[in-house]
């Protein structure tokens, strides 16, 4: 007999659809049950789900392709680790298979370095690893970085911030960047244009569902206030 009437995996989107969950943005309600798996980054996924593989002499061999659980402490969502984190597993004292197997934690080198946005005309010194800079260099700027890589791979609260950030800017057209060089602010205005979306929906991208429930119930209140006391 099952302990609950519900799966615990639905218990979530069943919560959102009740009280002024319910009542959020459409697109940000999307954004949340639209959950993607991240790519893999500590591990190489072999392309096969949990069925098996030709192996030698076109013997079927049984084939593991799951995810290596990753650890991302409370820094990573303030600085910008390219989706690594701690990976927690074991290994031999002295590297010898006869002797005794000791817990041990892989982390990632943290670097510190200032990054440059274009869009808000800002250095950031950011904590950052390797990957995030070849990442970074990947993309062919910091600002198409944080604009094409999704929320399930940037994995940091500070890189959301950015995107909202971002977005409201060119969802505005912000004439406080670079206010005395139209011709510049127009170049960088032109060289984002296909990131461009309503600044309705911009302002919501990146918030944590606390934050958005929470601005939701402020937009309620303002909108009962004039309701009740116009003009």
């Amino acid at each position: 007999m099952p302990l609950h009437k519900v799966p615990v995996g639905l218990w979530r989107r069943l919560w959102l659809r009740e009280g002024i969950c319910s009542r959020l943005p459409p697109h940000y309600l999307r954004s949340l049950q639209e959950a993607r798996a991240p790519a893999p980054v500590h591990y190489r996924p072999r392309g096969v789900g949990a069925g098996a593989g030709a192996g030698a002499g076109g013997r079927r061999e049984r084939v593991q392709d799951v995810p290596i659980p990753v650890y991302r402490p409370p820094e990573a969502q303030l600085g910008l680790w390219g989706g690594e984190g701690w990976v927690v597993g074991y290994r031999y004292v002295g590297d010898d298979k006869l002797s005794k197997r000791v817990k041990k934690v892989w982390k990632p080198q943290l670097l510190q370095r200032e990054l440059y946005s274009e869009i808000l005309d800002t250095k950031f010194a950011v904590t950052v690893t390797a990957r995030t800079l070849d990442l970074i260099d990947a993309a062919y700027g910091f600002d198409f970085y944080i604009l094409k890589t999704p929320e399930e791979d940037l994995c940091s609260k500070f890189g959301m911030d950015l995107k909202r950030g971002m977005l409201l800017r060119l969802a505005r057209q912000d004439p406080q960047l670079h206010p005395d060089n139209p011709q510049k602010r127009a170049a960088i205005f032109d060289k984002y244009k296909e990131f461009v979306i309503p600044e309705a929906e911009a302002e919501w991208v990146g918030l944590t569902l606390d934050e958005a429930v929470e601005k939701q119930r402020l937009l309620e209140e303002k909108r009962a206030d004039t309701l009740l006391h116009p003009g």
